[in-house]
């Protein structure tokens, strides 16, 4: 059975090449992340309102969030022993580029970026020491990526996350194809992202390192996409029930005691379909339409008047512990997760 071995691009080395996936609001900041930086993997923060908890964050929510990134990626580096830290910011945020240049700006090593196609990250991350990893659900769109960066600026993604219809949050899939459980596997599409990237690494002579994502949650899932020919992992879902996680102590019980009924597909205001637990919220959701109080215009395009409902307060009133009245995203093996537990002991189970 194939092991996870470490992964260098240029002159950093992951020595673990499990990825915590970045959960926002809130669920992955720098406790999190620098846990599982100094465990050996590579610690995800989330760029989606990280400063949902700052004093002036509704009276000018762009300059709140700056500060507590610079403040949070700086926190997470002094946790991470020397570990990766990367930051997963969405192309479909508001300011996209001012995070991108704030994150740079305060030392972070790899952005992570989906939600849309990263097409310009490239033309705005011109230190090659930042290592770039765009989310893509389909060979499609990996090879759209490199045709585009190659093009608009002799540069390729330093490694790919692949991510699968079994992920938690924002999915790349219709919702037909996930409620019909047509999607490709993730097998499958890390074998077709494998042989597009092939061209590519034939032409710059080195190879382009996939990250599988979406449904991993043991020692099996892992064997099977390294099988597949991938080069590590990322979770979100199983590092939520931990110790470490940032999020509010009854968000990590709401996945202790989903069952398997809990977990729904859900359509989100982003336009895309979303997995989350069933709860208040999510009823309601389904119901009709769940008027929008306040708007701190975190998405382009968003008209307040008729977005199903704001699902940053969404997300904000979960990760504080608000969780009936809040979205809580999540991965399909939720239900699966019967404890709490630690960063380490996750790590030792899946490489024991």
């Amino acid at each position: 059975m194939k092991q996870l071995q470490p992964i260098t691009i240029g002159h950093r080395t992951i020595r673990i090449p499990i990825f915590q996936g970045g959960m926002g609001v809130g669920v992955s900041l720098a406790n999190l992340a620098g846990a599982v930086a100094a465990a050996g993997g590579v610690g995800t923060l989330s760029g989606v309102y990280m400063g949902y908890r700052e004093p002036d964050f509704y009276q000018d929510p762009m300059a709140a969030n700056l500060r507590a990134m610079d403040h949070q990626i700086r926190r997470a580096r002094q946790l991470a022993g020397g570990g990766v830290i990367a930051i997963n910011l969405m192309v479909a945020m508001n300011h996209y580029e001012d995070m991108v240049k704030q994150a740079v700006s305060s030392g972070i090593d790899m952005i992570v970026s989906g939600a849309g196609l990263p097409l310009n990250l490239p033309k705005l991350v011109t230190d090659p020491d930042v290592l770039l990893a765009p989310i893509v659900s389909s060979a499609r769109a990996a090879g759209l990526i490199c045709r585009s960066w190659s093009r608009s600026s002799d540069r390729l993604p330093d490694l790919l996350v692949v991510e699968g219809p079994l992920a938690g949050g924002h999915l790349g899939f219709s919702k037909d194809e996930l409620l019909g459980g047509v999607a490709e596997t993730l097998s499958e599409l890390v074998r077709g992202v494998k042989q597009t990237l092939k061209e590519w690494e034939d032409k710059i002579g080195r190879r382009i390192p996939i990250i599988a994502a979406g449904g991993i949650f043991d020692q099996k899932d892992v064997a099977e996409v390294l099988a597949a020919g991938a080069d590590g992992v990322q979770l979100g879902t199983r590092f939520v029930a931990t110790a470490e996680c940032d999020a509010d102590e009854a968000f990590k019980q709401a996945y202790v005691k989903a069952e398997p009924e809990d977990v729904r597909i859900i359509q989100s205001p982003v336009g895309m379909p979303g997995r989350a637990i069933r709860n208040d919220f999510v009823v309601a959701g389904e119901q009709g339409r769940i008027p929008v109080t306040r708007c701190t215009r975190c998405l382009a395009p968003c008209d307040p008047k008729t977005t199903p409902y704001c699902i940053s307060e969404a997300l904000m009133r979960s990760v504080k512990g608000e969780i009936d009245q809040g979205l809580i995203f999540c991965g399909a093996n939720a239900w699966r997760i019967d404890r709490i537990t630690t960063v380490q002991s996750i790590f030792d189970e899946l490489t024991k």
